[in-house]
């Protein structure tokens, strides 16, 4: 407790807005900059999202630009309402002290700004502390158990599923090929080549037909057009193509910026790294996941919703191809909400209103009280997203006064000092700071 007694006396100008001695000024100036961002995030994110779930026309002219608004808000009041709470804190304790330029501040503004987004959307946040493939492969294998178990999964989750590994795995009741549905094989034709001069296309193709049209397929498997090897390549085709899509329109507007600066950029829209590493990481899922569910039909000859947990566990290597924290923190905390409503629905656990909302906000709150006494502790990721979302604004904070609370608030800026006008300052920079 003799830690968090510990204060400072300066004012919120001389620590948090350096650039600007108004309050109100800094305020809009944040805001500004926050909408801007929080409008480049959202505007491509839920145009592909509105694309992927194929939204009638309908959704374009009537819901599409409020709920980019809404989510728009959520984010740019999250950075906005920080630096007002973190003034308001300052001028009603009169102090600093080494809780409320970070986690003090944060929490109020992260509890207000959670309220504004669609509850719909409201994901239990965690800190990122746990290891990234392996928890990908946990999630991946108890998703795809309740897609395949009956009423485990609804709406977009469900909907999201079912576009990524195909209606072929829609949950079923376990059955055997006794019970299995009946239908004609579909007819082939094959022609013979007579030609001695068969060239390579010819090769090829017949190669792909005698795969594809001729291979294997369980009776237990319900994808009647293909056999298993042909159902595997098709999905790990198609998924690669949407996921190296994405990554294309969602570089569009930085690559358009450089038109007519440096025209030779716009390629790299095409051959950037990334665009093949998110298709690798969605095809190679897909393609996981289907082929390990055919494999255990066959060894098994029985289809079952439990096959679901070991092919979504290993279709989670996949993660090595695309390693994103935000991909599997979000997906894991999702899931954690998941199993709280299911637990809720059963009875065996208890209704906690606001519990999402609770969470999220002291979960970023912590987040923020890092970014300000302990940047080293952060991942390079979210401070990168903080200084975007700031206009690098966040960078600017005077942590060489904070180190006096021991967190080492300024080991990584070292080199800067803010240039403050005398006039609004209330301790001279060159005097030593005593704790009161």
């Amino acid at each position: 407790m003799a830690a968090l007694s510990k204060s400072i006396p300066h004012n919120c100008y001389e620590i948090g807005h350096t650039w600007h001695p108004s309050c109100g000024v800094s305020f809009v100036q944040i805001t500004g900059g926050a909408l801007e961002e929080s409008l480049k995030i959202y505007i491509p994110l839920y145009l592909i999202a509105a694309i992927l779930r194929k939204r009638k026309i309908d959704y374009y002219l009537h819901k599409l630009l409020p709920e980019i608004l809404q989510s728009a808000s959520f984010l740019t009041a999250n950075g906005a309402l920080y630096m007002a709470f973190f003034c308001i804190l300052r001028r009603i304790l009169g102090k600093f002290y080494s809780w409320s330029p970070g986690f003090g501040a944060a929490l109020p503004a992260s509890y207000v700004a959670i309220l504004i987004e669609r509850k719909s959307r409201r994901g239990l946040l965690t800190i990122y502390m746990a290891n990234l493939v392996l928890l990908f492969c946990i999630t991946a294998a108890m998703y795809m158990f309740f897609f395949r178990c009956k009423d485990g999964l609804k709406g977009f989750t469900f909907s999201a599923l079912r576009f990524i590994v195909g209606k072929e795995e829609i949950p079923t009741h376990s059955y055997s090929p006794e019970t299995a549905h009946a239908k004609v094989e579909q007819k082939t034709r094959r022609q013979e080549e007579k030609s001695r001069g068969m060239n390579v296309i010819a090769l090829v193709r017949r190669l792909v037909d005698s795969v594809c049209k001729h291979g294997p397929r369980h009776r237990c498997c319900k994808h009647y057009e293909d056999n298993c090897i042909s159902y595997c390549i098709k999905g790990f085709i198609r998924m690669f193509s949407v996921g190296y899509l994405i990554q294309c329109c969602l570089r569009i507007p930085s690559a358009f910026r450089h038109l007519f600066t440096k025209p030779s950029r716009l390629l790299s829209l095409f051959y950037n790294k990334e665009n093949f590493q998110l298709g690798a990481f969605l095809g190679s899922f897909v393609s996981i996941y289907k082929g390990t569910s055919c494999f255990l039909r066959w060894v098994r000859n029985l289809d079952d919703e439990l096959h679901a947990i070991i092919a979504g566990f290993l279709a989670g290597v996949s993660m090595m191809f695309y390693k994103s924290t935000t991909i599997s923190m979000y997906l894991a905390s999702k899931l954690v909400e998941t199993l709280y409503f299911k637990g809720i629905e059963a009875g065996k656990v208890p209704y906690f209103p606001h519990a999402d909302t609770i969470i999220y906000s002291i979960s970023t709150a912590i987040c923020f009280h890092a970014a300000v006494m302990e940047v080293q502790t952060l991942r390079p990721s979210y401070w990168k997203f903080l200084l975007r979302l700031t206009k690098g604004k966040f960078a600017v904070m005077n942590r060489k006064v904070l180190d006096v609370f021991g967190t080492g608030a300024s080991k990584h800026f070292q080199d800067f000092i803010p240039r403050l006008d005398p006039r609004y300052t209330t301790v001279p920079p060159e005097l030593p700071i005593e704790f009161s």
